[in-house]
């Protein structure tokens, strides 16, 4: 399968979102001396009006989105090649010894901005608080004049308490050691591959045969990929062992009793708890649960079989050949480019845009690191997607939803505040998740009525499991930072007891106990970023909510959408949603209604012929 990417990722030649200002042209950002030098500049300077304030403000934005995009492209580039040592050296490098120097002038940068600002006012509010302000820092920004009221700077100004509030600076070097160990985990997952059928083969690349029909061929592949995960099992556990400690110590250090509390004061989730977290826990199990068992009981029936297994998940149910929407990486972009433009004229040229600009790398290899992820150059403003695309239905929905990614990502580049360009991680997914929905809605772009219609139904289904997966990834996560004590063995049984509570016994295990209880290993998120994971099901239920109105007022529903989006992260998060025209919930309110509707939209799917 051809890509269409240059994998040295050289960005040169596209240009800055906006002219550097503050940062010298041709600053070198990955060099540890010249970051250090702007940083104190900054800290230096003093500020005595509101102007003055907001110049700084718009320098630090500059350097901080400057130095950020350098961390991003060696981050891209490592990823994409994760055997090639040079690139491996360099963001090594780059997270030893330039990060952990900066982080203490970044603490200090807020300090002084929550001091020196203090006596400066503000603009009154204005009515209807307009947000971001029209005008833009345009020609010499040196005489520019405040347009923002106080109230904008309300959610930046509470994320900079916080994070004064939990700097450590005995917890640099502890932060870089976990980022250390994931780059390690990354390396060990980018390079497990399997010889089977006389090739050697990614572990991404393998997942094709879970859609074979034949069941022999199934049992082969996945027991192959699964062993294969094995073997690591124990290189693993040490990894995460060591991350858990630090993450434990970190936790202590800035005066809270566990991982979990410091975790969701870093992640600035100031609007719900970890209580609320485990409400939705048991409203899934309640609500969601049972849903997700008849689609199981259903798939067994279906199959006419004795014992529904591990291997049997994935293929069509009803005995018909594996879905290929493509063949070629080339198909695949050009496929969906044409998904983003029916749904919507300018994300299908924003899309355009970033296949002409080579901002994709979608095709899997050896060496290249497992999943798939957007990730914004921050300096120029513009997103790069990567994935592992192997010529499978789920690879065209990857693609749709690291896509809604992107157009978030564009659509609030223009905030002032670069802490304001994304928004919270809970509104990010429902960008993405709610274009797998909409974009979901053409997918005849790839495929026939029947070939479309089960490729919705594979999709509808695998929401219903996302909300299960997320209440399972998410209870476990909240077992091991409450208990850091735990040994490897009680781990093992809880993980175990976790599936059991959320599964049922539908699917059997026997003789596969060992594989079951180190399938957590598979999720990255486990162990490069701990709590990053209740995110994904309470978007999933706001991208329910736009995907419902969607149903009943397309063009209604696209205008919340991108309303939310271009918010970015200037409001809290509440707001967000509203503004999207959804509500941030995650009880039986908005479950149980949601789930109503999926089991109806099943019905529907189910009489097409």
């Amino acid at each position: 399968m051809s890509n269409p990417v240059v994998n040295e990722f050289d960005i040169s030649q596209l240009p800055r979102y906006e002219k550097r200002k503050f940062v010298p042209q041709e600053a070198c950002l990955t060099n540890k001396e010249e970051v250090l030098d702007l940083y104190e500049r900054l800290l230096k300077r003093k500020f005595s009006s509101i102007q003055e304030l907001e110049l700084w403000l718009s320098d630090r934005c500059e350097l901080e989105a400057a130095f950020d995009q350098a961390g991003t492209v060696l981050y891209i580039r490592m990823t994409c090649q994760t055997d090639d040592q040079t690139r491996a050296l360099a963001y090594k490098k780059f997270i030893e010894e330039v990060v952990p120097a900066v982080k203490p002038l970044e603490d200090q940068l807020n300090q002084k901005y929550l001091k020196d600002s203090k006596n400066l006012s503000f603009p009154n509010a204005l009515v209807g608080n307009p947000g971001p302000p029209t005008e833009t820092f345009g020609g010499d920004s040196s005489g520019i004049s405040s347009v923002r009221d106080s109230s904008y700077y309300t959610v930046y100004d509470r994320a900079i308490r916080s994070d004064v509030e939990l700097f450590r600076e005995e917890n640099v070097a502890l932060q870089t050691q976990v980022a250390l160990l994931s780059q390690e985990y990354q390396t060990i997952c980018g390079a497990m591959t399997v010889f089977f059928q006389g090739e050697e083969k990614t572990l991404p690349q393998m997942s094709k045969f879970l859609l074979e029909n034949d069941r022999a061929l199934r049992e082969e592949a996945w027991r192959a990929t699964a062993e294969r995960r094995l073997k690591d099992k124990d290189r693993l556990e040490e990894i995460f062992d060591r991350m858990l400690a630090l993450r434990h110590q970190t936790a202590l250090n800035a005066g809270f009793q566990n991982f979990c509390d410091y975790q969701f004061r870093a992640y600035h989730r100031f609007d719900y708890t970890p209580q609320d977290c485990k409400q939705y826990h048991q409203t899934v199990e309640h609500f969601v649960v049972p849903l997700w068992k008849e689609i199981l009981q259903k798939r067994k029936e279906t199959m006419r079989l004795k014992e529904l297994r591990p291997w049997d998940l994935a293929v069509d149910a009803s005995g018909a050949p594996p879905l290929k929407p493509f063949s070629d990486v080339n198909d695949l972009i050009s496929g969906a480019s044409e998904i983003f433009r029916r749904t919507d004229l300018e994300l299908g040229q924003q899309f355009a845009r970033m296949t002409s600009e080579g901002l994709l790398d979608l095709a899997s290899r050896k060496g290249k690191a497992p999943g798939g992820y957007q990730s914004t150059l921050a300096e120029i403003r513009k997103p790069f997607i990567f994935m592992n695309a192997v010529g499978i239905d789920q690879d065209v929905r990857t693609l749709l939803h690291e896509g809604g990614h992107a157009f978030h990502s564009l659509a609030a580049a223009s905030q002032f505040l670069y802490s304001y360009r994304h928004a919270p991680m809970e509104f990010c997914e429902v960008a993405s998740m709610t274009m797998e929905l909409l974009g979901g809605e053409h997918l005849e772009v790839f495929y026939n009525e029947n070939e479309f219609k089960r490729s919705r139904l594979a999709h509808l289904e695998d929401v219903v499991e996302i909300l299960v997966w997320v209440a399972i990834v998410d209870c476990f996560q909240s077992w091991i930072y409450e208990h850091p004590q735990h040994t490897p063995v009680e781990r093992r049984n809880v993980w175990l007891a976790i599936q059991k509570r959320f599964s049922g016994n539908i699917v059997e295990w026997n003789s596969l106990e060992e594989i079951q209880a180190y399938l957590w290993h598979r999720q990255l998120h486990i162990f490069e970023v701990p709590f990053y994971y209740i995110e994904y099901g309470i978007a999933q239920l706001g991208a329910l909510q736009l995907w419902h109105r969607y149903q009943e007022n397309p063009v209604d529903a696209l205008r919340y959408y991108r309303q939310g989006l271009a918010v970015g992260g200037s409001k809290p998060l509440p707001e967000i949603f509203e503004t999207a025209g959804i509500e941030f919930d995650f009880s039986q309110k908005i479950i149980a209604p949601l789930i109503h509707a999926l089991r109806q939209e099943f019905i529907r799917l189910e009489k097409i012929a």
